[in-house]
């Protein structure tokens, strides 16, 4: 008997130890799960007007499926609570996570009928069950019900509750009441009807076979939704009134269609990025909503013109297109297109938008306008378009025009004139300068760019010159782009004075400063005052345009995926047409319209006729003017007018002026100079220079600067062309000859003295 007794002792330790390993085990399963644990919420976007954008919903990566919602709920809805309680929990608020009647009630119906008919999950189980979903097993059963009861509690009925209606799945990708009630009926869960509570508390039982948005599955939501008023009647939590209308109109409801995502996802992607790296965050945690800056209208009709544009321009070569909208005012984001199609073929998943690519001529105007800043140029300084000087630098018409005022070097788009500038202002300087500007963040040296930084070697994006742009159209002030109302602002920062923006904003938007390289009533001038720029990048890789009105800042980039070269496609034959079109659309203007306005003019500034020629002061014998606008220290002087003497027949007007000015140079130069020698050379034209005359200009004004070097100093130098006396002048001043065809001899000589300059040619076609 004591054997039998220590046997019986052994066995019943063993079993208590057993049953102790087992608790633990079981308890060291549950801990872990007794915590609210929920994906983030996910925001629902709306353009500016209110219309469904889309929304950012979490991948799930083993199915590949995207859901959305998740919101917390800052007060429990009492109607949607008492709603579904009514059939999924009942006695919810009396048990601690477990139902033991519910528990008996599953045994008996599974047993009598020999197979799994009831499961009797309270909404503690499955809370746990969504939050860590496993296979449907009945030791998973037991590790639930561990879990409701150290959830319930841990955090109280309430918590357990609020956290159910954050987690449940209503179909469709949707979780949580909250979301729910906006995706389907786009309001609060507050200002549902009874009708619609019943029917989305009907869902979560069986989110696939519920589907409300098929015809058997909203049947079979509807069927379970009367159910839940026939309890809700009972339980005296509606009337019968009240019941019978909501019955009424769960009969007749129809479900609306659900909001489409638009065809913009770049813009969309966009947004998921902004959110991801938090730029852009919802207001509040339990409403996630994102009031975007888009125009869905606008977005659709600039992608739609972005195809048709760019479906013309295939044949050249052209593979893809991006173009963006922004406000002026505001630097809201009115519309971006990425590329012709997201789906399409041609890399059309890049965002071009966001992709580095050669600017061409865009750069420009911030190299004018930083030569501005530094005093390094004036209105009326004369820059030269010539070949002495270019450093190898040419423009696409290969030809050079000369003389010209920074107004017409900037509207044309002169490389060497913008080249020249940079030279002057230091690469360093610019290329710091074009960093502040957001323009690029590389940290190598500026010499890697050399002086074609100002050409496009200097890769940028058409999002960051939009930016820039908008600092040069809103007065200097320089501030990120907003996408959303949500986003935090940062207060902008001074990029260059009012008086330089508006300079170069009155540069780039006159039409009569671009001639000749561009003619008038082309695809940049508009019936309202427009700023634009075109670019063209080395071997036609890329087209561009950036244009502002008083309203809108639009930009467009054309070209290809994969980098290839267009077929003479320039940004004034192509991305130009298209920036044109989209303001249009923007301004809303027709055909014949003329808006008599202007942009803001520079403060403490006048308007002055300069002559073209040689930046002087119009005295009425100019015929080629440009209006310019000037502070009083840059006041130039009048147009200098050359003397002719009649000194009788034989003798022509242009030889007698300089015998004239000869013979009275002789006074002050004196030939008892001690014999010292003068020497003499000739600065520009280069030997051996080519030039083009430009055909656009009259005759008259097709003029080749010439410029003298002295040592030491004399007060005057007589010109000689082809052997005969052209001009007298001081030796530190430009001449101006009327260019004329064929090869040409220029030399430096000394009135009454026998020093003269090397003889340069000069061919001129």
């Amino acid at each position: 008997m004591a054997l039998l007794r220590t046997r019986r002792s052994k066995f019943t330790a063993l079993c208590l130890l057993a049953v102790a390993a087992g608790t633990i085990a079981y308890i060291c399963l549950v801990v872990p799960r007794a915590q609210f644990l929920a994906p983030a919420p996910t925001p629902i976007l709306y353009d500016r007007n209110g219309a469904f954008l889309a929304q950012v919903g979490h991948s799930d990566d083993g199915s590949g499926r995207i859901d959305y919602g998740y919101w917390p709920l800052e007060d429990l809805p009492d109607r949607f609570v008492k709603a579904t309680l009514a059939l999924e929990d009942k006695r919810f608020f009396s048990h601690a996570g477990v139902d033991p009647y519910a528990v008996g009630r599953a045994a008996w119906q599974n047993l009598s009928a020999i197979r799994r008919r009831s499961g009797a999950s309270t909404i503690a189980m499955q809370v746990a069950r969504m939050q860590q979903p496993e296979a449907r097993t009945f030791f998973h059963k037991i590790l639930e019900a561990g879990a409701g009861i150290a959830l319930t509690l841990r955090y109280g009925h309430h918590a357990v509750l609020a956290q159910y209606l954050r987690l449940a799945p209503y179909g469709n990708g949707s979780h949580g009441i909250a979301h729910a009630a906006r995706f389907y009926f786009g309001k609060p869960v507050t200002d549902l009807s009874w009708a619609e509570i019943a029917l989305l508390s009907a869902i979560p039982q069986s989110p696939t076979r519920m589907n409300p948005l098929r015809p058997d599955g909203l049947r079979r939501a509807v069927q379970r939704g009367h159910q839940v008023l026939d309890v809700l009647q009972t339980q005296k939590i509606i009337g019968t009134d009240e019941a019978e209308i909501a019955h009424r109109q769960l009969n007749e409801l129809r479900m609306p269609d659900l909001p489409r995502r638009p065809d913009a996802l770049h813009v969309i992607l966009r947004y998921h990025d902004l959110i991801e790296t938090g730029r852009i965050k919802p207001a509040a945690a339990n409403t996630p909503l994102i009031h975007t800056t888009i125009d869905l209208s606008l977005q659709r009709d600039v992608t739609a013109l972005s195809r048709r544009f760019l479906d013309s321009w295939r044949s050249a070569g052209a593979l893809q297109v991006a173009a963006m909208v922004v406000s002026r005012e505001t630097g809201e984001v009115l519309a971006q297109v990425g590329s012709s199609n997201y789906y399409g073929r041609h890399a059309g998943s890049f965002d071009y938008t966001q992709r580095q690519r050669s600017p061409g001529s865009t750069l420009k105007p911030f190299v004018y306008a930083l030569a501005l800043e530094r005093g390094i140029l004036k209105p009326t300084d004369m820059l030269l378009d010539m070949p002495e000087g270019a450093s190898g630098i040419g423009d696409a018409d290969r030809e050079f025009l000369g003389p010209m005022l920074p107004r017409q070097a900037l509207a044309n788009s002169r490389n060497v004139p913008a080249t020249n500038l940079l030279r002057s202002i230091g690469l360093e300087t610019t290329f710091h300068f074009l960093r502040d500007l957001g323009l690029h963040d590389l940290e190598i040296p500026a010499d890697h760019f050399g002086l074609s930084m100002a050409i496009g070697s200097l890769p940028t994006r058409l999002d960051s010159l939009m930016r820039a742009y908008r600092a040069l159209a809103n007065d200097g002030q320089l501030q990120d782009l907003r996408w959303a109302s949500e986003q935090p602002q940062q207060p902008s920062v001074r990029a260059v004075s009012l008086d330089t923006a508006r300079l170069i904003t009155s540069f780039l938007s006159d039409p009569q400063a671009r001639l000749p390289s561009f003619h008038r009533y082309g695809s940049l001038e508009y019936p309202f005052p427009v700023a634009i720029k075109t670019g063209t990048s080395q071997g036609y890789r890329d087209a561009w345009a950036i244009a502002y009105s008083q309203k809108v800042v639009v930009g467009v980039w054309v070209g290809r995926g994969d980098n290839g070269t267009m077929n003479r496609m320039t940004g004034a034959s192509s991305a130009a047409h298209l920036v044109h079109a989209i303001m249009d659309r923007v301004h809303e203007s027709k055909p014949g319209d003329l808006a008599d306005a202007r942009f803001p003019t520079p403060p403490d500034r006048k308007p002055v006729d300069l002559c073209i020629v040689n930046g002087a002061a119009n005295d009425n014998t100019c015929s080629q003017t440009l209006v310019e606008w000037l502070k009083p220290n840059e006041m130039p002087e009048l147009t200098a007018k050359v003397p002719h003497l009649d000194t009788g027949a034989g003798t022509t007007p242009a030889t007698a002026g300089v015998g004239a000015r000869a013979a009275s140079a002789s006074l002050a130069t004196g030939r008892d100079d001690g014999g010292q020698q003068i020497h003499l050379a000739i600065s520009t034209p280069a030997r051996n220079s080519q030039i083009w005359r430009n055909p656009e200009q009259p005759a008259a004004y097709n003029r080749l600067a010439l410029k003298a070097e002295v040592k030491p100093r004399v007060p005057q130098i007589v010109w000689y062309v082809d052997g005969q006396p052209f001009a007298v002048t001081d030796p530190d001043r430009p001449v101006f000859w009327p260019i004329q065809s064929g090869e040409h001899r220029f030399q430096i000589r000394l009135p009454y003295r026998d020093e003269t300059s090397a003889v340069i040619p000069v061919y001129v076609q």
